[in-house]
Order: C-alpha cells, then sequence, then structure tokens
C-alpha cells in the first residue's frame, strides 16, 4: 500500500507527536509499505527555541519532505501553509498515485488531508490529537468549522481513548461512533528499566523527572510548586525538568522566586530523542502533573522504564492510569494534594514498588508498537477501497482567531 503520512510536528521537534509519527513509520515500512511523509517543521528562532525546529530529518525507507510553516511563522496564517501542504500531496500523487492519506492532527494537517483527498479522490485517516480536542475550535469560528468537517467527513478517525473522545463529542458535537480508539505505544526495546530486579528503589535524595514540552498546560509550573511544598516537610528530593517549550523561562523564574537553586532543581534542556532512555534510568519517579493530554507518550515511556508515575486527573491521562493501582493521581492544579503523592511515593516503599511493577507489565502487555500499528494497518486496510466524502465546503470564512498571535500554542 502507498501511504502518504502528514505530520505537523516530527524531529527534530520536541513533541510526544514526534515519538509516535516515528514508531509508526518505522511499523509501516516493516511491513512493506511504500510511505512518504509530509512534515511541518519551525525554521524561525522563536519555533526553535520553543519546540526544536529545522527540516524534518531523513527516515529509512521513507520518502521525507520538509514544509515549513511560514505562514504560521509570520502571521498566524494557517491557510497558507495548508495550501502548501495540499499542493504537495497532490504532487507527489501525480507522480506515483497514493492509495490512503493519513494526517497526524485534526488542525491544520487533518483539514489540509481532508481537502487533498476531495481533490484527489484518495481515502483518508485522520489521528485526532491533544490539542484538537483541548482547544482548536474555541478559538475561532474558521477553525471550529474546519474541525467539524474533519470530524464528520475523515473515512476514519483515530483517537487515543474513551476520556479524549467524551471530551471531543462534548465540544465539539461529534457522534461518538465516528471514532475508532488506537491507544498510544511505546518501544519496549528501548525504553526499559535499568536493573529489572531493582525496579522501585529509589536513590537518596529520590530523582522526580518532569521531561516532556515545558509548558504551564502539561503542570511544569505546578511541579516546582509542588517541590516548594516538599522542602517544606523536610522530604528529600531532587527535581530534573527536561525538555523546552514555551515556559522555560517562567519555570525557571519560579524556580529563582521559590529559592529552588541547582541543588534541588534542575534544567537539562532540549533531550535528543536518542538520548531520551537515559534520562529515565537516571530517574526514580516520573511527575506529569498535565491538564490534558490527548494520549500521554511520555507516561507509557516511564511505565516502561520501570518508573512509578505521578500524574492527574485529565483526559487522556485517565485512559493510562489508575490511582493506586499503576499510578498516583490528584485534581489538575491541586498542588498541595500532588504534593502529598509525592511525599507517598518517595516514603512508601512498598506503595512505590508495587505501583512501577504494575505499570511496567501493563505496559509490556498493552501499548507495545507491534500491536499498535497492526491496528493502524487494519484501518487503511478498512478504507482503501472508500471514496472520500466530500459532502462539505471547502472554503472557509476567515474570522479573528488569537491563535494567529501565538501560533505556537495550537
Amino acid at each position: 500500500m502507498r501511504v502518504c503520512f502528514v505530520s505537523r510536528r516530527f524531529f527534530p521537534a520536541i513533541s510526544g507527536m514526534s515519538v509516535y509519527a516515528i514508531n509508526l513509520l518505522r511499523e509501516l515500512v516493516a511491513a512493506g509499505h511504500d510511505v512518504t511523509m509530509v512534515s511541518q517543521y519551525r525554521g524561525d528562532a522563536f519555533g526553535t527555541a520553543v519546540y526544536g525546529g529545522g527540516p524534518p530529518p531523513l527516515v529509512p525507507g521513507v520518502k521525507v519532505i520538509g514544509l515549513e510553516q511560514v505562514g504560521e511563522q509570520t502571521s498566524g496564517d494557517f491557510e497558507r501553509d495548508i495550501a502548501r501542504m495540499v499542493d504537495v500531496i497532490a504532487a507527489e500523487h501525480a507522480v506515483k498515485p497514493f492509495d490512503v492519506l493519513h494526517a497526524q492532527y485534526g488542525y491544520p494537517t487533518g483539514w489540509a488531508t481532508l481537502l487533498a483527498s476531495r481533490r484527489l479522490g484518495v481515502p483518508n485517516v485522520v489521528s485526532i490529537q491533544g490539542g484538537d480536542g483541548h482547544w482548536v475550535g474555541s478559538c475561532c469560528e474558521t477553525h471550529r468549522l474546519a474541525m467539524v468537517n474533519v470530524l464528520n467527513h475523515a473515512n476514519a478517525l483515530l483517537i487515543g481513548g474513551a476520556s479524549f473522545i467524551d471530551e471531543v463529542c462534548e465540544r465539539l458535537g461529534t457522534a461518538r461512533d465516528r471514532f475508532i480508539v488506537v491507544p498510544g505505544a511505546v518501544d519496549t526495546a528501548r525504553f526499559r528499566p535499568a536493573d529489572e530486579a531493582r525496579v522501585g528503589e529509589i536513590a537518596q535524595p529520590a530523582r522526580l523527572l518532569y521531561h516532556g514540552r515545558v509548558d504551564r498546560r502539561k503542570g511544569a509550573l505546578d511541579f516546582l510548586d509542588a517541590l516548594a511544598i516538599l522542602r517544606t516537610r523536610n522530604v528529600p528530593f531532587h527535581g530534573i525538568v527536561s525538555g523546552i517549550g514555551p515556559d522555560v523561562e517562567p519555570c525557571r523564574d519560579k524556580a529563582a522566586a521559590l529559592a529552588l537553586g541547582p541543588d534541588l532543581v534542575s534544567f537539562t534542556g532540549y533531550a535528543d530523542y536518542e538520548a531520551v532512555p537515559a534520562l529515565y534510568r537516571n530517574a526514580d519517579v516520573f511527575v506529569s502533573p498535565t491538564y490534558m493530554e490527548g494520549f500521554s507518550n511520555t507516561i507509557l515511556e516511564a511505565m516502561a522504564s520501570g518508573l512509578p508515575n505521578v500524574s492527574c486527573f485529565a483526559v487522556g491521562v485517565n485512559d493510562c492510569l489508575r490511582d493506586g493501582e499503576n499510578g498516583l493521581l490528584s485534581q489538575p492544579g491541586d498542588i498541595p494534594a500532588q504534593a502529598d503523592a509525592l511525599e507517598r511515593i518517595i516514603t512508601n516503599a512498598a506503595l512505590r514498588a508495587r505501583i512501577a511493577r504494575a505499570g511496567l507489565e501493563e505496559c509490556r502487555r498493552v501499548y507495545s508498537w507491534g500491536a499498535v500499528g497492526r491496528r493502524i494497518m487494519e484501518v487503511y486496510a478498512g478504507v482503501v477501497d472508500q471514496r472520500p466524502d466530500t459532502g462539505f465546503a471547502p472554503d472557509l470564512p476567515m474570522t479573528p482567531c488569537r491563535y494567529r498571535a501565538e501560533p505556537h500554542l495550537l
């Protein structure tokens, strides 16, 4: 099968979706599919600082086409970049026709793919990701209509879990039976415990790892506030903030204001994907005080690495973590409760070991890339003989949008 995979973020961008994309591409190539990836990327200094930028790297067995997000970078002109994506997909199809188009994110890439399907007569699959449910469509009528069209007219919609379906349906009015649940996955060969016999043991002081996009919507600032509470309780810890994102400097400022110096909190910056497994193996507890997810790749990586997870009752998290069973959860934004959970996981060795082992075993059983990749390919096989649904207006009204001023937040 000839597949066009359209990605919003791929390496060197730091995103769970970059990790998801590279693993899916590897599964498709291993299964013998002919794969082209069209990937957006930031090429400006600001975008590079926030997410990592520059053209996507080569992927063995995949034709990689990078498209700089020039419209987004200059004026939040998503539509300019969408038109370019459609033209590039059409040009590649003219050389050698695609059998299926698969977009990662409903907007802008999913909308571009829906338009390309309409032009080319090729069926499409769209993976709905975190921002699609959390904020795309709450920003303006233009993006709401684009998302509604994608949700109602894609040949197949993939989504990470039931809690995320609830949010998307509530916000955008989609019928629940439109969705196919395909959870996140992790490369369990790459992500594994440093010493399986010692899963659940911790160093002194306990090393608490926050890794991923450094963003207040992911709870990065809350993490620091919780650490300040731990210090007042004389609980020994060392916090690690790994990654880049829009709130690196606010986090540094908060650490300084809370007198969380280098002896208590380290900021380790950009982490190349090849170096990430070692980050987990050199930590004791994974902390993700997030407000919302589509499906958290970092939580799965931590589980596979044998770390106990401390997170929140949040969309996307609820689909993979259960409080007291394979994680400790509190309400998003409840910083005293988050500090309580961290204190419990640090001081209660039996609880820590039980949660860490339960997460590790479940990850290996449920979230392997072999199983998830096969499920996605089954979806391709189910739509490949379909015609795309063209019962929507391809032109959208242009309305003011708050993300045009801060497009990196979309």
